[in-house]
């Protein structure tokens, strides 16, 4: 029984360990996990992985409706991409940044070059097909 236990106990452990989560980014983490705008003027990549980042706010409905899409990307795609969401009514100097000025904004940035951005309500679908073309990441 001991045994069942330890080998169980490792098993989700290894899975948890390999499972993505979508994450939540204020100004700091963005700056360590995004951008440093600070350090580097122009955009400059930081990331070491193709990413989602969703400016978003609580009151949004078509942001309410697109966040268990990306909850199920962060799901599907694993550790080969990373979802992020910035509250902007929280985080409104990385909004400006950004110009957002509709919501759901949402940046697909790939491991190498420019981000894209796109503005509004998408279905799982769609996201995938720009998962795989624009961050050429595939299932």
């Amino acid at each position: 029984m001991k045994k069942l236990i330890i080998i169980s106990v490792l098993i989700f452990g290894f899975f948890y360990a390999n499972s993505q989560k979508v994450t939540f980014l204020n100004e700091a983490t963005f700056k360590a996990n995004v951008w440093d705008f600070e350090k580097d003027a122009t955009w400059k990549f930081a990331g070491d992985k193709p990413m989602i980042v969703d400016f978003y706010a609580d009151w949004c409905r078509p942001c309410k409706m697109i966040a268990p899409h990306l909850v199920e990307l962060q799901e599907t795609y694993g550790n080969k991409i990373q979802v992020y969401k910035i509250n902007t009514d929280k985080n409104k100097k990385l909004a400006q940044l950004f110009k957002i000025r509709s919501i759901p904004t949402l940046l697909f940035i790939p491991a190498n070059g420019k981000y894209k951005e796109v503005v509004g309500y998408r279905d799982v679908a769609q996201f995938e097909k720009l998962v795989s073309s624009i961050l050429k990441v595939e299932k």
